[in-house]
């Protein structure tokens, strides 16, 4: 796993707290410094890209590698920016950036199967544990960290549908988009504007003559996901789904293809507003052929990550944006046997 920590902002504030003379010796001398500091760094816009690499990622094969051993696998590692560390020979360009980043070997969960993992490492609860549906951690960042008066919603899934908002409600439920360069389909009304407000304000009358008679959460949530919708669709800031408006020289560095868009997205919704951002990218079930699969999946993860940190960095939102990339777990240490395609 890859990760930039927007934390280092934090504690270089805390240091600079504590230099200042802020940490006396009493309590009194810097709880109240701090729980300044603690409210305004709340106040900061902060969000979080998640590249969730679905079906398991390789660790021996990507930012884990073990040369020289039996098991070790085809790839050959390669220096990165930061001295000491190597990773595979297919992410030279996030070899470049490892400066920006951490390496976290040490978590595994015990969990083998698919999709009781993607449950797990999406909310931190097993699947059906206490008889709830938990929020996934995009729905607990919009809540606690999303504007409720922001015009688009505060989390966005990019490729596959993420899981949702459990018991944090449809306020918090991400919007799908399945196609980066469609960005969000029907934005546009397909009648007038005056017509288009008329209609809306039909409907917000006749659900509001059926909550008072039968009243109920569900019709609720209802109304609050439409309510969301043309708050989207009647927002300058629905610009940001349309990748048309980024310029070719900006799309450049991340390279081509479905994830190098997607992640352009994800960019352009952070810098718009959006705490929490999940692209996904899929294939890394690699039972069989896991050397060609890993080879052509890394390439494509390559530039794209490469390019968003370093679009990040220049933009001055490498500071307050985490970056993780991330699967449900790794995969088997040993190499499969399975003829002229052997799998992990």
């Amino acid at each position: 796993m890859i990760v930039d920590l927007f934390s280092r902002s934090s504690r270089r504030d805390f240091l600079r707290l504590a230099s200042a003379g802020a940490l006396g010796a009493s309590l009194s001398g810097w709880l109240a410094p701090l729980a300044a500091h603690a409210a305004q760094t709340k106040r900061k816009h902060k969000s979080v890209i998640l590249l969730w690499m679905d079906g398991g990622p390789s660790h021996k094969d990507t930012f884990d590698l073990k040369p020289g051993t039996k098991d070790g696998g085809e790839f050959k590692p390669i220096s990165t920016s930061v001295p000491g560390i190597q990773i595979s020979e297919h992410f030279p360009k996030v070899a470049k950036i490892m400066n920006h980043g951490a390496i976290l070997r040490s978590m595994s969960t015990g969990e083998g199967a698919h999709g009781r993992a993607k449950v797990f490492l999406h909310t931190g609860y097993k699947e059906g544990v206490g008889g709830l549906v938990y929020p996934s951690m995009g729905s607990i960042v919009s809540k606690e960290l999303g504007d409720p008066d922001f015009p688009l919603p505060n989390f966005v899934t990019i490729g596959n549908r993420s899981y949702g908002a459990g018991f944090l409600g449809p306020k918090h439920q991400p919007l799908n988009v399945t196609d980066p360069t469609r960005g969000v389909e029907a934005l546009k009304p397909l009648v007038a504007e005056g017509q288009f407000s008329n209609r809306v304000g039909l409907l917000e009358d006749m659900e509001a003559g059926f909550y008072r008679e039968y009243k109920g959460a569900s019709i609720n949530d209802h109304r609050t996901t439409y309510a969301r919708a043309v708050r989207l669709m009647q927002s300058k800031e629905a610009k940001a789904f349309d990748l048309s408006l980024e310029p070719e020289s900006g799309k450049k560095p991340y390279g081509t293809g479905r994830f190098a868009e997607s992640c352009i997205l994800a960019r352009r919704l952070v810098e718009t507003g959006v705490p929490f951002v999940e692209v996904t990218l899929g294939g890394w079930d690699t039972h069989q052929n896991n050397f060609a699969r890993v080879k052509q999946l890394s390439e494509q993860v390559d530039p794209a990550m490469s390019g968003l940190v370093t679009d990040l960095k220049d933009r001055g939102l490498l500071d307050s944006t985490l970056v993780i990339w991330m699967g449900e777990f790794g995969r088997t240490p040993k190499i499969n046997a399975r003829g002229a395609q052997p799998g992990r």
